[in-house]
């Protein structure tokens, strides 16, 4: 295979037995977790930059703290911890 098709491949979403119904709902989902709806509604107006960078530093921030909250619930849900709440 070449590099082309491998490219066509991982953007390609297959419709099986002319159920279009799933494969929008895939197409969907693909587009929402690359934040590609909210890309293209920012695009469709000119974003100063002082409200680029207040954005861009939000977006870093909001990143930094759901790693970390993302950290912290792991290590609440481990299951090997010795209870603390002996009776």
């Amino acid at each position: 295979m070449t590099s082309n098709h491998l490219r066509f491949i991982a953007r390609t979403v297959l419709v099986k037995n002319n159920d279009i119904e799933p494969a929008y709902r895939l197409l969907d989902n693909i587009l929402r977790k690359e934040h590609f709806f909210s890309d293209v509604k920012r695009k469709e107006r000119y974003e100063k930059p002082f409200l680029k960078r207040s954005r861009l530093t939000y977006e870093r921030c909001r990143r930094i703290y759901d790693s970390e909250m993302r950290r912290k619930i792991e290590f609440v849900m481990r299951k090997n911890r010795p209870d603390p709440f002996l009776r």
